[in-house]
């Protein structure tokens, strides 16, 4: 059974058509919805394999990006729909979308049971914890949180669970449910300061509490902030895609200094394909293996 492909981008873009405060770009937003299309069967088109088609997809990347940010939202776009596309979530869900579609066998070599997995934008585990009112309800019921966060892309799957007070898991003395479990979490931003780093931060730290083995990256068009080591903190890397400081704040609004950033600074394949090789590197590993212990001499892999 083939996947079903998340689509959070062409969600906005539809969330956006029936909001009533976009009513004046109405017919720009139908516009945009059939370049959305182009982008999607280019992708579809594609023939290549691994690192060529990851390099092939950037291209095509940087061309949507190219023509719905600057072309469409910066130069036909009314006052509200290109001062609130960061709240619509209309530029930054390009990249969510991306992600998932470089999630490909024709780009990783090893990926299996694609179809299982849970590929794409979902609210992820990041911990559980028992919580009964009192001895009497320790033994009646089990009582627990469950906290998740929203992450903008995922690989994870669907775990289903059942807690009961008797082994016999009667159904007055039990509680089931389930949750996304995510083993690699990344967020998609088209700035990033010091604050959304800070967040981020706390973020991979608790999604690591709930899932020790799990990864968690941020990938970035543009830079707010000043470098910092990301060794400091449970990030596992930060990508920059543009290799490039965010506008000044004068010029942001300008669509000249954005088509000229864009041209000067596209996205570049080369930084994509680092992400894919982690990712790869990750999915192929065996994460933890206990009978290997006695032959390397350490509880921790070298």
């Amino acid at each position: 059974m083939a996947r079903e492909i998340p689509t959070p981008h062409y969600d906005k873009l539809k969330a956006a058509l029936g909001n009533p405060k976009c009513i004046d770009d109405i017919k720009l937003l139908n516009e945009a919805i059939q370049l959305y299309k182009q982008w999607i069967g280019k992708m579809a088109s594609l023939k290549t394999k691994n690192k060529m088609r990851v390099r092939e997809m950037v291209d095509l990347l940087n061309w949507y990006k190219n023509e719905f940010e600057i072309e469409l939202i910066m130069k036909k776009g009314s006052d509200f729909l290109r001062r609130q596309k960061g709240q619509l979530k209309l530029d930054n869900s390009i990249l969510e979308e991306f992600l998932i579609h470089l999630i490909n066998p024709d780009i990783f070599n090893n990926l299996k049971n694609l179809e299982k997995l849970s590929i794409g934008p979902q609210n992820a585990f990041m911990s559980l914890a028992f919580t009964p009112r009192s001895v009497q309800d320790l033994v009646s019921k089990p009582e627990l949180e469950i906290k998740t966060k929203d992450q903008d892309f995922t690989i994870g799957a669907e775990i289903h669970y059942k807690f009961s007070s008797t082994k016999f898991f009667e159904p007055s003395q039990s509680i089931n449910g389930s949750f996304n479990l995510a083993v690699l979490a990344t967020e998609c931003k088209i700035n990033l300061d010091k604050t959304m780093y800070q967040e981020a931060a706390g973020t991979a730290y608790r999604l690591k509490q709930g899932c020790p083995i799990s990864k968690y990256y941020v990938i970035v068009e543009y830079l707010d902030m000043s470098p910092e080591d990301c060794r400091l903190t449970a990030i596992d890397n930060v990508f920059l895609l543009r290799h490039v400081k965010r506008l000044p704040f004068e010029k942001r609004d300008k669509s000249e200094e954005v088509e000229k950033i864009h041209k000067e600074n596209p996205i570049d394949p080369e930084v994509m394909w680092k992400f894919v090789v982690e990712i790869e590197q990750f999915i192929e590993a065996v994460w933890y293996d206990p009978d290997e212990v006695l032959r390397r001499g350490s509880f921790a892999p070298s």
